[in-house]
């Protein structure tokens, strides 16, 4: 059994675990093919992740998270992931990595968005959603540039996944401020815990707006029902999609080649 931990938790859908556990499978096998111990499957919860004894700490001997074993079995915490010394391989947000998660992680590639609207190459944009009917459906701008309608977002009630993330929040913050604009611009905010969620509450009218990235509203089109009730309103500016990490500890040599491998993937 490998020694290394895997996770792709950012769009594990239940409907496309099947699909995420075939990613897995191609990015492992071509980990094998350097030569790397790859884990056989990836972490989902808590209980998938190796015990780290008094928590897990920072090169100078700093607890930066708890011990796994003490966190509910049955959840993941998406920090517990990351910051597993033992972690090989997963996927993670501009967010946290700017808010500090970079400095306990290596950088490895860039997943590709083309087959998303809203994506292009390894940049991806959020799609400004709100309910059918309330505002025009508009295409994302074709050179990626950001499609912000502050008339119809002002006064709404805007939801977002969390504070950390890239794409639900920093970013359409970042096109505000560009505008000379602020989250002000919305009568009330709220963190939904997730993309889906978010829609969800637009669609039973908990809330009005929300910026879901472009594989994320891809996927709800396909297998939540309530994105049927919802319709696409602007785009934020498309930035780097969400990078793979190793931990800071794996050694240089496997993180060349895996490196490597998601490139040739890509």
């Amino acid at each position: 059994m490998s020694d290394f931990v895997a996770g792709l938790p950012m769009y594990d859908w239940p409907e496309e675990k099947n699909e995420v556990d075939a990613q897995w499978a191609r990015l492992r096998d071509a980990f094998r093919q350097k030569g790397i111990d790859a884990p056989a499957t990836v972490a989902r919860l808590n209980r998938d992740l190796p015990p780290v004894p008094g928590g897990i700490r920072d090169a100078a001997g700093k607890v930066i998270g708890p011990d796994p074993a003490t966190l509910p079995p049955d959840e993941l915490d998406f920090h517990g992931l990351w910051l597993h010394p033992a972690l090989l391989f997963a996927q993670a947000c501009w967010g946290p990595l700017e808010l500090g998660l970079s400095e306990h992680v290596q950088l490895i590639g860039q997943p590709n968005y083309d087959a998303f609207e809203g994506g292009q190459g390894e940049l991806y944009s959020s799609a400004l959603v709100m309910r059918a009917g309330e505002a025009p459906t508009v295409g994302s701008p074709s050179d990626g540039s950001p499609l912000i309608p502050l008339d119809t977002l002002r006064g709404k009630h805007f939801a977002f996944n969390s504070l950390d993330s890239m794409s639900g929040i920093i970013a359409l913050t970042r096109d505000l401020e560009a505008l000379g604009e602020c989250l002000d611009i919305f009568s009330e905010r709220s963190e939904s815990g997730g993309h889906r969620a978010s829609i969800v509450a637009i669609a039973e009218g908990k809330a009005d707006v929300a910026a879901i990235d472009c594989q994320s509203w891809a996927k709800a089109r396909r297998f939540e029902p309530a994105a049927k009730a919802v319709t696409v309103v602007g785009w934020t500016r498309r930035r780097k999609g969400l990078p793979f990490i190793t931990a800071s500890t794996t050694p240089e040599k496997i993180v060349a080649a895996l490196r490597e491998a998601v490139a040739a993937i890509a």
